[in-house]
């Protein structure tokens, strides 16, 4: 049986008549011609090592990781989970009936804490131009408001990437830039059989980890990370660029070769990858909220455990140490009739919006409106939030900013789910107002100052 034909390399694609179409054909690594010079030995004439620009871009952005990890809301302590999905009915997110994504996000919702992960999807250009970017959005409008970030299909996604955790992928190009940037990746869809066998992309197929839908997704993503070494596909990701940080010179040097005209002096430069805007998770549906007191050391203030859940429909995992809960539902959730059960009620929106009113006035208003409610809460900033209790009190709650003075990432709402369990265990806020309070969520520690607004 004859080898099927290799994406992009056979003749179909390159050749009009027998004759090469293109003048120059462009690869990135010299791996190419060999397989080029096989599948269409007509075109190998017209091949030119030019590097991969996007890789470059990539490589030039590495030092300005962590900005791009504030950018979408991810503290030191935080892990971000990248999920991509080449397009094709073998991909994560696949046309037919066992595509896993659909499957693998409300798990990932439901079993990730929410302040201690932060999850983003990047699909490929042919799923939202072939089915259109609002079916995109639908079918992922529930992961959305479960606090996932849908990258953009042309903008945003290199930066998503560098600032990753690990990704979650298949057989697209994202899935291997991540395991060349060193990245661990786990691999949710892999179809061989679409794949020259002789691929870089198919080495990776036969050398990464598989993501098991039969087992609990947080201990195999902690797995994966704990275990990896960024030079593990080092041998197989050295493929990615002939000259790696040289392809603007190459291909400014091809270009200007075609059109006959002598070339600048001036260095060939790639656009650097640009700061995206601060978009942090703020998710819309109801959360369930594991706590736990904690003593306080010699000179320590109380210290609380906070864990967040974006699925209020999901019992988690047990965990003996969280076992106090309580539901918190954002005002803007898309059921208002959760919030007649919620324990406390978060609203988003500038302090100074007239349509609130000030965050004490808009508080007071929605324990009025919602009588099971025991705490509102709203929130302007990245590290603050204005809480109102049950029972008139108005408190400020404000993170201490890191060693650099930048403010706390973590979701304020975590602070105010904090002074409910202090309060629900009958402590008086006094206490707090005076020390404040230590938040715990997973790893992180946030120093939290309670103080009056009323």
């Amino acid at each position: 049986m004859p080898a099927a034909p290799v994406f992009g390399l056979s003749r179909e694609w390159l050749l009009h008549r027998g004759r090469p179409i293109a003048a120059a054909t462009v690869l990135s690594h010299p791996e190419q011609l060999a397989r080029l010079t096989d599948a269409c030995p007509e075109a190998a004439a017209t091949a030119v090592l030019g590097g991969d620009p996007c890789y470059d871009r990539m490589l030039a952005a590495l030092p300005d990781r962590e900005r791009f990890r504030r950018a979408l809301g991810v503290g030191p302590d935080q892990r971000l989970i990248l999920v991509n999905s080449t397009w094709g009915p073998r991909s994560l997110l696949g046309d037919g009936a066992a595509d896993p994504l659909p499957a693998l996000l409300p798990r990932l919702a439901a079993e990730l804490p929410l302040d201690e992960y932060r999850t983003a999807a990047v699909l490929h250009p042919n799923i939202w131009y072939g089915h259109g970017p609002g079916q995109v959005r639908a079918w992922l409008d529930r992961a959305g408001r479960a606090g996932l970030t849908l990258v953009p299909p042309l903008a945003g996604w290199r930066q998503a990437l560098i600032a990753a955790d690990c990704v979650i992928g298949d057989h697209g190009s994202v899935t291997f830039y991540a395991a060349a940037l060193g990245t661990p990746v786990l691999l949710g869809a892999f179809p061989e059989g679409d794949l020259d066998p002789d691929s870089p992309v198919a080495a990776l197929g036969r050398t990464a980890p598989r993501l098991d839908p039969r087992r609990g997704l947080r201990h195999q993503l902690d797995q994966v990370m704990a275990g990896h070494d960024p030079r593990r596909y080092a041998d197989i990701t050295a493929a990615t660029s002939s000259d790696p940080g040289r392809s603007a010179t190459l291909l400014r040097r091809l270009c200007y070769r075609l059109i006959g005209i002598p070339e600048p002096v001036d260095p060939a430069l790639l656009d650097r990858l640009p700061l995206p805007e601060f978009e942090p998770a703020r998710p819309s549906v109801p959360i369930r909220v594991l706590t736990r007191l904690i003593g306080a050391g010699r000179g320590e203030p109380p210290g609380i455990a906070v864990t967040r859940y974006a699925d209020a429909d999901q019992d988690p995992e047990p965990d003996e140490e969280l076992s106090a809960a309580h539901t918190v539902v954002p005002e803007d959730t898309r059921d208002p009739g959760r919030l007649s059960l919620a324990d406390v009620i978060v609203g988003r929106g500038a302090a100074d919006d007239p349509r609130w009113g000030p965050p004490g006035a808009w508080a007071a208003e929605v324990l009025d409106r919602h009588r099971h409610c025991a705490l509102a809460v709203h929130t302007a900033g990245p590290d603050s939030c204005t809480v109102r209790t049950r029972a008139g009190l108005t408190v400020r709650l404000t993170a201490a900013p890191d060693a650099d003075g930048r403010p706390a990432l973590c979701d304020p709402a975590a602070y105010a789910s904090a002074l409910y369990a202090w309060l629900s265990q009958g402590k008086d806020p006094a206490e707090l107002m005076a020390t404040g309070m230590t938040v715990h969520t997973g790893r992180a520690r946030y120093r939290v100052a309670v103080r009056s607004a009323g």
